[in-house]
């Protein structure tokens, strides 16, 4: 069992090079710990996955420059591509399957985003 991810989570991609917190907002009934629970669709950009500083992924057009530098880390502008996958089988919140610890979030330029720090600890989930 995973546990419940909420508002406040931290996040980290793999390309990235700060950590990221986590803005739940795609549903504001059901809490957890006195904060709402993150959903699979808690993926926009910069309304819920806020830029992770800079991006080194040598995919990002950003990050390529002309010779002879060839490569230099960008700001980060995360281009996501769907939402968080796998989530929660069973537990659904506000009509969206719930944000377990082990979920992934693909960014188009390669990262791949991963919880680091739920946000609380008490609660779990399948």
């Amino acid at each position: 069992m995973g546990i419940c991810v909420c508002m406040g989570a931290m996040m980290q991609c793999s390309f990235g090079m700060a950590p990221a917190t986590l803005i739940a907002n795609s549903q504001p009934t059901v809490m957890v710990a006195s904060k709402p629970i993150a959903t699979i669709m808690d993926n926009k950009p910069m309304a819920n996955i806020p830029p992770f500083g800079m991006c080194t992924c040598p995919s990002n057009p950003a990050t390529v420059k002309p010779p002879p530098v060839m490569f230099a880390p960008a700001p980060c502008v995360p281009v996501i591509v769907g939402p968080w996958a796998p989530g929660s089988p069973t537990v659904m919140a506000g009509n969206y399957p719930a944000l377990n610890n082990s979920s992934k979030l693909m960014c188009a330029w390669g990262g791949v985003i991963s919880i680091v720090s739920p946000g609380q600890f008490q609660t779990m989930v399948p």
